[in-house]
Protein backbone atom coordinates (compact mmCIF):
# COMPACT_ATOMS: atom_id res chain seq x y z
CA UNK A 1 0.00 0.00 0.00
CA UNK A 2 1.67 3.63 -1.21
CA UNK A 3 1.17 6.79 0.77
CA UNK A 4 -1.73 7.54 -1.64
CA UNK A 5 -4.01 4.91 -0.87
CA UNK A 6 -4.00 5.83 2.89
CA UNK A 7 -4.88 9.96 1.84
CA UNK A 8 -7.86 8.40 -0.15
CA UNK A 9 -9.30 6.07 2.91
CA UNK A 10 -8.63 9.43 5.12
CA UNK A 11 -11.61 11.16 3.19
CA UNK A 12 -13.97 8.72 3.02
CA UNK A 13 -15.95 9.94 6.08
CA UNK A 14 -17.06 7.32 8.56
CA UNK A 15 -20.68 6.01 8.62
CA UNK A 16 -21.58 7.99 11.48
CA UNK A 17 -20.03 11.64 9.63
CA UNK A 18 -21.78 10.43 6.55
CA UNK A 19 -25.07 10.25 8.64
CA UNK A 20 -24.28 13.97 10.22
CA UNK A 21 -24.04 15.22 6.91
CA UNK A 22 -27.08 14.01 5.10
CA UNK A 23 -28.88 15.06 8.39
CA UNK A 24 -27.08 18.69 8.32
CA UNK A 25 -27.85 18.84 4.81
CA UNK A 26 -31.77 17.66 5.34
CA UNK A 27 -32.42 20.01 7.90
CA UNK A 28 -30.93 23.41 5.95
CA UNK A 29 -32.48 22.40 2.96
CA UNK A 30 -35.76 22.35 4.89
CA UNK A 31 -35.54 24.85 7.02
CA UNK A 32 -34.59 27.47 4.08
CA UNK A 33 -36.40 26.13 1.74
CA UNK A 34 -39.99 25.84 3.39
CA UNK A 35 -39.08 29.24 4.76
CA UNK A 36 -39.02 30.59 1.37
CA UNK A 37 -41.69 28.64 -0.15
CA UNK A 38 -43.64 30.83 2.20
CA UNK A 39 -42.37 33.60 1.42
CA UNK A 40 -43.85 32.50 -2.25
CA UNK A 41 -47.25 31.89 -0.80
CA UNK A 42 -47.57 35.37 1.13
CA UNK A 43 -46.80 36.91 -2.33
CA UNK A 44 -48.71 35.20 -3.93
CA UNK A 45 -51.85 34.18 -2.03
CA UNK A 46 -51.51 35.97 0.80
CA UNK A 47 -51.25 32.96 3.24
CA UNK A 48 -49.03 33.43 6.38
CA UNK A 49 -50.02 36.76 6.89
CA UNK A 50 -48.90 38.12 3.42
CA UNK A 51 -50.69 40.57 1.24
CA UNK A 52 -51.32 38.12 -2.18
CA UNK A 53 -50.00 38.95 -5.64
CA UNK A 54 -52.40 42.18 -6.31
CA UNK A 55 -51.55 44.28 -2.91
CA UNK A 56 -48.09 43.00 -3.31
CA UNK A 57 -47.68 44.13 -7.54
CA UNK A 58 -49.01 47.45 -6.04
CA UNK A 59 -46.47 47.77 -3.86
CA UNK A 60 -43.64 47.00 -6.20
CA UNK A 61 -45.15 49.61 -7.99
CA UNK A 62 -45.30 52.09 -5.76
CA UNK A 63 -41.59 51.87 -4.72
CA UNK A 64 -40.28 52.28 -8.26
CA UNK A 65 -40.55 48.43 -9.13
CA UNK A 66 -42.51 47.92 -12.74
CA UNK A 67 -44.53 46.27 -13.83
CA UNK A 68 -45.09 45.77 -9.94
CA UNK A 69 -47.56 42.87 -10.59
CA UNK A 70 -45.40 40.87 -12.99
CA UNK A 71 -42.62 41.47 -10.66
CA UNK A 72 -44.61 40.09 -7.51
CA UNK A 73 -45.71 36.83 -9.67
CA UNK A 74 -42.02 36.41 -10.97
CA UNK A 75 -40.75 36.79 -7.18
CA UNK A 76 -43.21 34.71 -5.83
CA UNK A 77 -43.27 31.70 -8.24
CA UNK A 78 -39.01 32.12 -7.93
CA UNK A 79 -39.53 31.57 -4.01
CA UNK A 80 -42.51 28.74 -3.52
CA UNK A 81 -40.70 26.74 -6.38
CA UNK A 82 -37.19 27.40 -6.24
CA UNK A 83 -37.76 26.65 -2.11
CA UNK A 84 -39.69 23.33 -2.31
CA UNK A 85 -37.36 22.50 -4.83
CA UNK A 86 -34.51 23.15 -2.39
CA UNK A 87 -36.57 21.62 0.71
CA UNK A 88 -36.86 18.12 -1.35
CA UNK A 89 -33.31 18.40 -2.21
CA UNK A 90 -34.16 18.11 -6.26
CA UNK A 91 -32.42 19.88 -9.00
CA UNK A 92 -30.77 22.33 -6.04
CA UNK A 93 -28.80 24.19 -8.56
CA UNK A 94 -31.93 25.16 -10.09
CA UNK A 95 -33.39 26.04 -7.22
CA UNK A 96 -30.63 28.05 -6.04
CA UNK A 97 -30.00 29.71 -8.72
CA UNK A 98 -34.13 31.08 -8.38
CA UNK A 99 -33.00 31.75 -4.85
CA UNK A 100 -30.03 33.61 -5.03
CA UNK A 101 -31.50 35.38 -8.34
CA UNK A 102 -34.42 36.69 -6.03
CA UNK A 103 -32.34 37.66 -3.69
CA UNK A 104 -30.15 39.35 -5.33
CA UNK A 105 -33.14 41.03 -6.62
CA UNK A 106 -34.26 41.69 -3.26
CA UNK A 107 -31.27 43.54 -2.32
CA UNK A 108 -30.78 45.54 -5.81
CA UNK A 109 -34.41 47.35 -5.26
CA UNK A 110 -35.01 47.70 -1.62
CA UNK A 111 -32.36 45.80 0.96
CA UNK A 112 -28.60 47.94 0.15
CA UNK A 113 -29.73 51.27 0.64
CA UNK A 114 -30.51 50.13 4.06
CA UNK A 115 -26.65 48.56 4.84
CA UNK A 116 -26.65 45.20 5.72
CA UNK A 117 -28.46 44.91 9.49
CA UNK A 118 -31.72 43.30 8.75
CA UNK A 119 -33.04 45.80 11.84
CA UNK A 120 -32.74 48.53 9.50
CA UNK A 121 -34.18 46.53 6.54
CA UNK A 122 -30.75 45.31 5.37
CA UNK A 123 -29.65 42.49 3.06
CA UNK A 124 -28.40 40.59 5.85
CA UNK A 125 -30.94 37.70 5.67
CA UNK A 126 -30.79 37.72 2.22
CA UNK A 127 -26.97 37.38 2.06
CA UNK A 128 -27.53 34.50 4.24
CA UNK A 129 -30.10 32.66 1.83
CA UNK A 130 -27.58 33.24 -1.01
CA UNK A 131 -24.80 32.27 1.05
CA UNK A 132 -26.73 28.50 2.36
CA UNK A 133 -28.37 28.17 -1.62
CA UNK A 134 -24.37 28.45 -3.14
CA UNK A 135 -23.01 26.07 -0.45
CA UNK A 136 -25.62 23.53 -0.60
CA UNK A 137 -25.52 23.44 -4.90
CA UNK A 138 -21.75 23.37 -4.10
CA UNK A 139 -21.54 20.69 -2.02
CA UNK A 140 -25.21 18.44 -3.21
CA UNK A 141 -28.39 17.96 -1.21
CA UNK A 142 -27.03 15.07 0.63
CA UNK A 143 -28.18 11.54 1.29
CA UNK A 144 -31.78 12.45 2.08
CA UNK A 145 -33.10 14.07 -0.94
CA UNK A 146 -35.35 13.26 -3.66
CA UNK A 147 -33.41 11.65 -6.47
Amino acid sequence: MNGLENIRDARIPSEEIAIGIALGLLIIRLAVGLTLAGHGTQKLFGWFGGYGLKSTGGWMSSIGLKPGLAIALLAGLAELFGGLLFALGLWVVVAAVLIVLTMLGAIASIHFRHGYWVRQNGMEYNVILIAVAIGVALVGPGEYAIP
